[in-house]
């Protein structure tokens, strides 16, 4: 694994002309996490997760920081962009690395309101023959291990899976006395139905806290058995798509 913003311009042009097959692009938000969580826990954890790969045919872009956060826009501290802002900005990243001759990427997402966006942002690039870029959610491959440790298989926001993945990067960073002050004012799920329509729109509409979940089933060591199991997943991942002909993950022609 090699990170882009440390080579020199003839470093790297060596790189993309040797070993460095895909791309990998660490995306996040910086947003509200309720009061004991920072607000940068997405892009932390999608960058983590970016950098533990061990392989030498991946060059680990800058991570992007800021992402689709309006939902959050209430709680002090959220920054936002538009989706399509956030979409264009992704696109040209990996389009300036396919100008390079690095024409496969993964974008490792550590925020669920990036996720349309980014869809939208691979298909275009796919759709053009620019590059194939597979977005890519740091929590949506554990092989059950959620359940294992949480009881269940989807994520919340600054809940107990997102505590543990702070608490084993950055443990420094989780404000451990705030934590049953965040699951008190929490959502027991993400969101607001009402006879099936979706009526929560922003996350002050079904949390007082700004969490959904329970953040005092965090752990440190529940937070490595995540990073480790995302990692390996990630590298399994990367090395499916080094095999790949460039050709063969274009669109098939019309019929």
């Amino acid at each position: 694994m090699r990170l882009l913003h440390e080579q020199t311009t003839t470093g790297a042009g060596d790189l993309f002309d040797g070993e460095v097959e895909v791309a990998v692009l660490p995306t996040g938000s910086v947003e509200q996490h309720g009061p004991a969580l920072p607000l940068g826990t997405d892009f932390l954890a999608a960058e983590a997760v970016a950098r533990g790969i061990d392989r030498e045919d991946v060059a680990v872009l800058p991570t992007v920081p800021v992402g689709v956060s309006t939902h959050h826009r209430q709680f002090d501290g959220t920054l936002w962009a538009d989706p399509e802002t956030f979409e264009d900005y992704v696109g040209e990243i990996l389009a300036s690395m396919a100008s390079h001759g690095v024409r496969k990427a993964v974008v490792v997402n550590g925020h669920g309101g990036n996720v349309d966006a980014l869809s939208r942002c691979a298909r275009r690039l796919r759709t053009d023959r620019l590059a194939f870029a597979a977005p890519w959610n740091w929590w949506s491959s554990l092989d059950g291990l959620d359940e294992e440790l949480f009881g269940q298989s989807d994520i919340g926001h600054a809940d107990g899976m997102e505590t543990s993945m702070v608490a084993h990067l950055a443990g420094d960073l989780v404000r451990e006395a705030a934590l049953e002050e965040a699951e008190a004012g929490a959502a027991d799920s993400w969101g607001r139905s009402v006879h099936g329509a979706e009526v929560g729109f922003d996350v002050t509409d079904f949390s007082e806290s700004g969490v959904a979940g329970r953040p005092t089933d965090g752990s440190a060591e529940k937070g490595r058995k995540l990073y480790e199991q995302a990692v390996s997943e990630l590298d399994a991942l990367v090395g499916w798509l080094t095999e790949q002909p460039f050709d063969a993950l274009l669109p098939e022609p019309h019929r």
